[in-house]
């Protein structure tokens, strides 16, 4: 839901919610325009007036359950990272949640700061490598809170990122292939959930890792596809060496796979057995997946599966 409002259009609903009114032309967006004013009747134009619009009854009730809490996060979030966060502002819920990642991140990025087409296609998964260059005011704000002027022209020979979000009381160890899970920590620092992210096919950087810090159950999640089930294989084979066992999450369900083919998605099935994967790495039912995965020449993203729900964890929130 929230991805289908931007930030400009939260500042005028949250007039709504303060004053009861806003004048902000917050109807051009389709979600408010569809659901808060024709079909829940939430929101309608004030009499005699219909440049600014008022709240109705039960607006309050619904802003307070759907959307304050989210304001609220990010809001502090641009007043703690020094951005403007004005209504000229068209971010996303993807581009607020990749913002608040660079901000808390930006040490790591710094040391291995990639060129604007790599770090685009990197951080901003799935909106292509000229993102960034085709939203201004986005990479301004990435480039602020990166502390530099530009993106330099080539990337460096060996970048190995290694991101962690800390929790104080870990129970359990989620290496992700992408960075999705760790734009929203606070869901599974709530959970004593500790996430790493080491640049998708970089693994180099986990052949690093002490005892002492996989002693801790580990788990993988990942994106179900050859690319993705290819760098756990990998993974697998380097925690074997020190001795510890990885466990490879898993979708129960098929229903929101894609086509391999289907946008800025670049990971098909080999024409081999198996695809090539090592049969070995996998479980009965972990094969059975894959071969249908393979069969119908689909996949299933990580961003579409629910990794608290899939560890089991959703009755502890």
């Amino acid at each position: 839901m929230k991805k289908n409002v931007e930030w400009k259009y939260l500042i005028g609903l949250n007039q709504l919610y303060e004053k009861g009114r806003t004048n902000l032309r917050i109807e051009n967006n389709s979600f408010i325009k569809q659901v808060l004013m024709r079909q829940k009747k939430l929101i309608k134009p004030k009499m005699g007036n219909p440049k600014i619009l008022e709240a109705k009854y039960g607006y309050k009730d619904y802003y307070k359950e759907e959307f304050l809490s989210y304001f609220e996060y990010y809001s502090k979030f641009f007043e703690k990272a020094g951005l403007e966060s004005n209504a000229h502002k068209t971010y996303n819920e993807d581009d607020l949640k990749s913002l608040a990642f660079i901000y808390y991140q930006k040490d790591q990025l710094k040391k291995n700061l990639t060129t604007e087409y790599t770090f685009s296609t990197r951080v901003f998964k799935g909106k292509g490598a000229k993102y960034l260059t085709n939203k201004p005011s986005l990479r301004n704000a990435v480039l602020q809170l990166l502390e530099i002027d530009e993106f330099p022209e080539k990337d460096p020979k060996n970048a190995q990122w290694r991101f962690v979000v800390d929790c104080e009381d870990p129970k359990l160890v989620v290496i992700c292939e992408n960075i999705a899970c760790l734009k929203v920590p606070y869901e599974y620092k709530q959970n004593n959930i500790e996430l790493w992210y080491v640049g998708g096919n970089n693994t180099n950087p986990l052949k690093d890792i002490s005892a002492k810090k996989i002693e801790l159950p580990l788990f993988y999640f990942c994106d179900w596809d050859h690319h993705g089930l290819s760098i756990y294989s990998r993974i697998k084979g380097i925690f074997q060496e020190k001795g510890k066992e990885i466990r490879l999450v898993e979708p129960t369900t098929l229903d929101n796979a894609l086509p391999v083919d289907s946008p800025h998605h670049n990971s098909k099935w080999r024409k081999k057995e198996f695809s090539g994967l090592k049969k070995e790495n996998f479980s009965v039912q972990q094969q059975d997946i894959i071969n249908n995965l393979i069969q119908d020449n689909i996949w299933v993203e990580e961003e579409s599966m629910d990794l608290l729900e899939l560890l089991g964890m959703k009755s502890l929130n």
